[in-house]
């Protein structure tokens, strides 16, 4: 006999404890909070600044442990894997105080594999679990307008879709879960290939005196427009990095998880491994804390 589920309006309250208030999950809380849900979040020195959250009364707790024990839905917004698997059972973390039922949703980047096994950690504790890895920037981020892709069971995806709505624009159900963050491993090594691609070309046309907008007008009209070419088009025409605000470390360990996950299914990855040595590259000259866009200077000045 299957358990009832409990039917509730897309507009119903949820206490909602977040970990992770960063560039993305900052925007993440104040939408929440927007449509009327509450909110607790982890006090960490990662944090943006909070104090319009606490303004609109969220709280702030010192351990994923309180965080948990606060909440029905927590959400992850983590940098990778080793963060969320230290978040959730460090001994101060998440499943010491989460409740039988509650619901964890990882919005992090992270291996497959690994999100996989713990989703098999926290059932069994009976918690529920799914991967809702995110796409844009932090700007759509604060508009309450990312992209998700979802990997959970059918009858849970129904569920939390409403939940989600409250700061995602666009939401693809991809199967079940460890699915979301494969598509997104997927999703961002497309993503970041295209900006090193861009990258490249637009540092080659500097080097050869080409006039920047003219280039950018015969890329963005031909075979280089796209959501990439946008991100890079502001730094391309006046040095603005502000189109795509995500770090070459960053960059870099996404393709790194997206190298594992690909040697695990055994897939060709003959393009990527071109394209991590070149963000690797950067990030061994101590370019790390760059963003994407500023690719384009560092391949300038290369010799």
């Amino acid at each position: 006999m299957g358990v009832a589920t409990e039917t509730r309006s897309p507009d119903a309250s949820r206490k909602i404890g977040l970990i992770g208030v960063g560039l993305m999950g900052h925007g993440i809380a104040k939408n929440l909070m927007a449509h009327g849900h509450e909110l607790c979040f982890l006090d960490h020195v990662g944090n943006q600044p909070v104090a319009d959250l606490l303004a609109q009364g969220a709280v702030s707790l010192s351990s994923a442990a309180a965080v948990a024990a606060r909440s029905e839905v927590v959400i992850l917004c983590v940098t990778g894997s080793p963060q969320v698997e230290a978040v959730l059972f460090e001994p101060e973390g998440v499943m010491v105080g989460v409740s039988a039922g509650a619901l964890i949703i990882d919005c992090s980047t992270a291996i497959p594999s690994s999100t996989r096994q713990i989703e098999e950690r926290v059932t069994a504790q009976g918690v529920r679990f799914l991967d809702a890895a995110m796409t844009r920037t932090p700007k759509e981020a604060e508009e309450g307008r990312l992209n998700l892709i979802v990997g959970a069971a059918d009858e849970l995806f129904a569920e939390v879709k409403p939940l989600l709505q409250a700061f995602a624009e666009h939401i693809t159900h991809v199967g079940p879960v460890g699915m979301g963050h494969q598509v997104k491993l997927l999703h961002n090594y497309v993503s970041l290939s295209f900006c090193a691609v861009l990258a490249e070309a637009a540092a080659a046309g500097r080097r050869a005196g080409i006039d920047a907008a003219a280039l950018a007008e015969v890329l963005g009209n031909g075979g280089g427009g796209g959501a990439a070419f946008e991100r890079l088009k502001p730094f391309m025409l006046a040095n603005d990095p502000s189109g795509f605000r995500f770090s070459l470390a960053n960059a870099l360990k996404d393709l790194d998880y997206y190298a594992q996950m690909v040697d695990e299914l055994g897939a060709s990855h003959r393009v990527s491994d071109s394209v991590g040595q070149l963000y690797r590259q950067a990030n061994e000259q101590g370019h790390g804390n760059a963003i994407v866009p500023e690719l384009i200077d560092l391949l300038a000045r290369d010799q």
